[in-house]
């Protein structure tokens, strides 16, 4: 066991006013703060030019928005276990998830191609410019998508690290980093079935749901819960509330986002919303549209969302969008995504959790996947 904890910021709340998530994710911006400064500084004792070109960049990205959504989860699970008193290690929890998603973030955009990410360029994007500006030799996309993956890979290193030093300083360091390993695990498990589902045209609900859960659900929602009630020892029955509980939030928060691609307003969601239509990304949304439009006979409709290549017009961009609206596809998902909310706010009270934990979970469960979801101007 390590010594007492590093100095952590703690959460501010009015005088009278109950602690909530939303407190615990404005405190975890002072957390990230401290701990990206103390990695930059080791870093700049490494090599300065990797400090400047590639951990600073990683540094802006994690504080460039984001609605720190995990951490909310964490410290909801924290709670729900009956964690109190000192709330470092969440906190240090939080910030290693945040660092992890920065990590997700980066090698996503360019496995998509993204030129977008919370408002701004993404990270190889930036780097292909900065291959322009040096006047560097050799092509510029093959610089920039090594250079990303790199940086995507130091910000798992010091989710790594973070997570290591807190669960050292647990007495219930090995319950937490169980969870965490498993999270790292489902996380590349569900981005390959990503971009072979892509790659072999899969189109089916299921193969949907299995790349909805492994690469979303888990890591957004359940992962977090557990971790947090890792941290409080949490036993077996509230555990497994947590889980089913994140497992069908989770769910809800990909169809959202499945939806904020397609009909999302850019400028609002802070990435484009016509990717997943130029890419026939095979989402939930998509397999459902196509499944509509096959049991009614509209051809058109079912060649629109049928798996193709990269190359589509703009016309087809509107006409797909406007064959989700006449299936019905887009009213079948935000059905789903309202009985995903409500069977795991069931299950979270299943947890026994005082009736402002619950709360506080009920307004998470609706912050992520709710109708307004998404169109507040945060990014995930």
């Amino acid at each position: 066991m390590l010594g007492p904890w590093p100095t952590a910021a703690e959460p501010v709340r009015p005088a009278g006013r109950p602690l909530t998530a939303r407190d615990v994710a404005r405190a975890v911006e002072t957390e990230l703060r401290r701990v990206l400064d103390e990695n930059l500084r080791r870093t700049r004792d490494t090599d300065r030019v990797f400090a400047r070109e590639v951990a600073e960049r990683v540094g802006a990205l994690v504080l460039r928005g984001g609605k720190r959504l995990r951490t909310a989860f964490a410290w909801c699970g924290w709670r729900a276990a009956g964690g109190s008193g000192c709330a470092a290690p969440v906190l240090r929890t939080g910030a290693a998830l945040e660092l992890v998603q920065a990590c997700a973030l980066v090698h996503d955009d360019v496995m998509d191609g993204s030129p977008l990410r919370r408002g701004g360029p993404a990270v190889h994007v930036e780097f292909a410019r900065l291959h322009k500006a040096a006047r560097m030799v050799g092509p510029a996309e093959a610089f920039a998508t090594s250079a990303a993956v790199l940086a995507g890979d130091l910000a798992l290193a010091w989710a790594d690290d973070l997570l290591t030093e807190t669960a050292l300083r647990s007495p219930h360091g090995p319950r937490l980093y169980r969870e965490w390993q498993a999270m790292r695990g489902e996380m590349v498990a569900g981005q390959y079935r990503d971009i072979r589902a892509q790659a072999t045209g899969a189109s089916g609900v299921a193969d949907a749901v299995v790349v909805a859960t492994l690469k979303s659900a888990l890591y957004t929602v359940e992962r977090p819960l557990a971790l947090g009630a890792s941290l409080a020892g949490a036993d077996a029955p509230v555990l497994d509330a947590l889980r089913s509980a994140g497992r069908s939030a989770g769910l809800a928060f990909q169809l959202r986002d499945d939806l904020l691609g397609t009909f999302g307003d850019p400028a609002l969601t802070g990435k484009p919303a016509d990717e997943d239509l130029r890419t026939r990304k095979p989402t939930y949304l998509f397999a459902v549209g196509r499944g509509l439009a096959e049991a009614c006979g509209d051809r058109e409709a079912a060649n629109l969302l049928a798996p193709r290549g990269p190359s589509v017009s703009d016309d087809d961009v509107q006409r797909t969008r406007a064959a989700l609206e006449r299936t019905g596809a887009r009213a079948v998902v935000e059905s789903k995504i309202a009985e995903l909310a409500a069977a795991s706010l069931r299950h979270f009270d299943r947890t026994g959790a005082e009736p402002s934990v619950r709360r506080e979970f009920s307004a998470l469960v609706e912050r992520a996947c709710g109708a307004g979801a998404g169109c507040a101007g945060e990014a995930a």
